[in-house]
């Protein structure tokens, strides 16, 4: 199904071409790079003037209500006063107010104060999913979009989007850039048609479980061509391409064509197309090519998006496949030796769009949910798609069956939706299957767990009596129906202030919003104490700090701050503050006046992890260390670039090293520490103090920009800005 090319490769008249040798067309390396999607755009959006060291300035930006407010707040704190590019707030995260009060709609009313005193755009709860309204509204052929949301990706639609963490969009806000080194960039070569049954997720699953664990696509560009991609309608790629974050790439982009052409025209936005597609003898650094014809109906067991097996070798020997996994999912083969789940979703910016609820409605058409325990919610991914569906009489067809269908909203992908019965095994079309995104406390005995499907299968399942079935075995027409876009939902509804600040407007504090606490700058010396140490091999944003319960305390960061590490380790929070409230050990201070006399060091905590900040962009996976005293964190390596950026904007040192010998409650004396860092010094010294011992430790900072360095030193983006 994919195949790997580890080494760099030339698109030549529709084909990939070894790059052992340059052709003609390109001339050089240098000059294939040039010739590439992403370059081009890149390059028109770049203030430096050197493409190898890019400051980008975006088009638009977006954020949902669970990051909006802290982005504001910091912005106002740092000297906002209009927004500079049209901002849209979306309210599709934090939507179930019933949960905490009124806390939840004070964000929102929050919202709507801003966007009129800052000239921004304010979508109501379940009127969109953020993604959704942005590619309806917003993408561009040749733009380029920010959200502090992971799964920013719009690049079906030629525009290259990328999600980070909210300070990064601070920076926007404030007329600054952001800065990267230009990315490498993977062909993704589609060949053939997808068959009967298989959908966008059974393709984007299949190239995850291919490229993930080893790392291919980490912070590159992924680049769409070929053949197959005329194959596949735009509902199609949209879907694939917002789950490629999963694959830790930093963006991606798809070449255009005739039915980009048409999607912007049915949108009645003909002027936002032109065609894109890479120059001849365009050089890519490395290729994956999947043969769409090929790809079976998958299924990523939990707890992770890369855990992908076909349903076909699912179903062939279960006991194989789930008997390893520290879930007990064997429980879950009925005596007949078939995979039973217990519910199942439909929703959100990967699962919600008009193409896969069509697609489920045929899988069900004639048939039932059944009156058991079985149970399908179905979440348009915004009103317009509801309106499409009701004027086809497809939402009919889901309502007979006894679908449930809600609103649109992003609750399935976190936790906060559909939550299942204890021990529930859910069956999703939605973007992530992370431990606890369900909705589930182990540590309270509430287990739960996700598996991640395509529609059509999850659709044909349900149609089966919740007996997991893949698509492409049913005999079931998938047809193909007329798609009509109809945003008087919006006209009606959203605020649009782009352009029009009403400055006197003020501001709406609900009692649970909250300023950011002072942070003090890098000290000359740092004192660490080893808070948590984590030996799994990759550590996500959800473990730093959980989503769905905390949904209620975004806007509060020391409310929030007391939830880090809550499901990953309890103890956490106690030891940070107690780090940097109670006196410091006698063997510590002897141990730290034998190495530097006479110093008093600055006092933090330390997160110490192998592979710390898969998933979400959220930035309060870092603030919340912040909040709690963290000065840095120590990995081998970091999951994602929009992780170690939150780190670096909350005024964190992003250390990596050997953390083999470091246990928690331990402590880490890194004498010099801001001048190795003004000085840019390759190897920091520090020292491991145990209560017997002081050994030396060597630990690196790769690489930081100028920028980078003078945010750490002042101690976090709003001292920076202050200043």
């Amino acid at each position: 199904m994919v195949e790997l090319i580890a080494g760099g490769v030339y698109y030549i008249d529709g084909k990939l071409c070894d790059a052992s040798s340059i052709p003609a067309e390109a001339s050089s390396f240098e000059e294939g790079r040039k010739k590439t999607i992403a370059y081009g755009i890149l390059k028109n959006h770049n203030l430096s003037g050197n493409m190898s060291d890019l400051k980008i300035r975006f088009d638009a930006m977006a954020s949902h209500d669970i990051t909006y407010v802290n982005i504001i707040q910091t912005a106002r704190a740092s000297g906002l006063t209009r927004f500079p590019m049209p901002y849209v707030l979306t309210n599709c995260h934090n939507s179930l107010c019933a949960v905490g009060g009124t806390i939840n709609e004070d964000d929102h009313v929050f919202g709507l104060s801003a966007a009129k005193k800052y000239g921004g755009i304010f979508v109501p709860a379940h009127q969109s999913v953020i993604h959704s309204y942005m590619r309806e509204e917003f993408a561009g052929c040749g733009r380029m979009i920010l959200g502090s949301d992971s799964h920013t990706r719009y690049g079906a639609l030629g525009t290259l989007a990328i999600g980070e963490g909210g300070p990064e969009l601070v920076k926007q806000l404030l007329n600054r850039t952001y800065d990267i080194s230009l990315p490498p960039v993977v062909a993704v070569y589609l060949e053939g048609k997808p068959k009967n049954g298989v959908g966008p997720h059974d393709v984007i699953l299949a190239i995850i479980g291919a490229v993930f664990k080893n790392g291919f696509v980490k912070n590159k560009i992924l680049e769409f061509v070929g053949p197959g991609v005329e194959n596949l309608p735009i509902d199609f790629r949209n879907c694939v391409d917002t789950m490629t974050t999963e694959t830790t790439c930093l963006s991606s982009i798809w070449a255009t064509d005739d039915k980009t052409r048409e999607y912007y025209e049915i949108h009645g936005r003909p002027g936002d197309y032109k065609t894109l597609e890479p120059g001849k003898g365009a050089y890519y650094d490395s290729a994956i090519k999947v043969d769409l014809s090929s790809v079976e109906c998958m299924i990523a067991l939990p707890c992770h998006p890369s855990n992908t097996v076909t349903i076909r070798e699912l179903n062939a020997d279960p006991y194989k496949v789930l008997k390893d996994f520290e879930i007990d999912l064997t429980s879950k083969i009925t005596k007949d030796g078939q995979v039973a789940a217990d519910q199942a979703v439909i929703a959100g910016c990967a699962g919600g769009a008009f193409s896969n609820l069509c697609a489920a409605a045929d899988a069900l058409r004639g048939k039932t949910v059944g009156a058991d325990a079985f149970a399908l919610s179905v979440y348009p991914a915004s009103q317009p798609v509801f309106s499409a569906l009701l004027k086809n009489g497809l939402m009919s067809e889901l309502v007979t069956a006894g679908a449930t269908i809600r609103t649109a909203f992003c609750g399935p992908c976190f936790g906060a939706g559909d939550v299942p019965a204890n021990e529930g095994f859910s069956i999703r079309h939605t973007t992530r299957n992370f431990p606890n995104r369900e909705g589930s406390k182990p540590k309270e005995d509430q287990s739960a767990s996700v598996g991640l499907m395509d529609a059509r299968s999850i659709a044909v399942t349900t149609a089966n009596g919740g007996i997991i079935k893949g698509a492409d075995t049913a005999d079931v027409e998938f047809r193909e129906y007329d798609y009509y876009y109809d945003n008087s939902a919006y006209v009606s509804r959203v605020y649009n202030g782009w352009g029009n600040p009403e400055q006197g407007t003020a501001l709406k504090y609900g009692p649970n919003i909250k300023d950011w606490p002072e942070f003090s700058p890098l000290g000359v010396d740092l004192l660490l104490f080893a808070a948590s140490v984590i030996d799994d091999p990759v550590t996500t944003t959800d473990e730093l700090i959980p989503s769905g319960e905390t949904s209620s305390f975004r806007s509060n960061p020391m409310r929030l701050a007391e939830f880090t590490l809550s499901r990953k380790d309890p103890g956490y929070v106690a030891r940070a503050k107690a780090a940097v409230s109670e006196p410091i050990p006698d063997y510590v201070e002897k141990a730290i006046e034998s190495i530097k006399s006479g110093s008093e060091p600055q006092i933090g905590s330390v997160i110490c992890a192998n592979r710390p900040g898969d998933g979400s962009a959220r930035e309060q996976a870092a603030s919340c260390q912040r909040v709690l005293g963290g000065m840095a964190n120590i990995a081998v390596d970091y999951a994602t670039k929009r992780y170690r950026s939150n780190l670096i904007n909350w005024g964190m040192l992003p250390f990596t090293g050997d953390i083999s010998g470091i246990k928690t409650g331990m402590w880490l004396f890194v004498p010099g520490i801001r001048e190795a860092l003004i000085t840019e010094a390759p190897d920091i010294k520090a020292y491991l103090i145990n209560e017997n011992s002081v050994s030396e430790l060597t630990l690196t900072m790769p690489k930081v920009t100028d920028e980078e360095r003078d945010i750490i030193l002042s101690g976090c983006l709003i001292n920076y800005y202050r200043t």
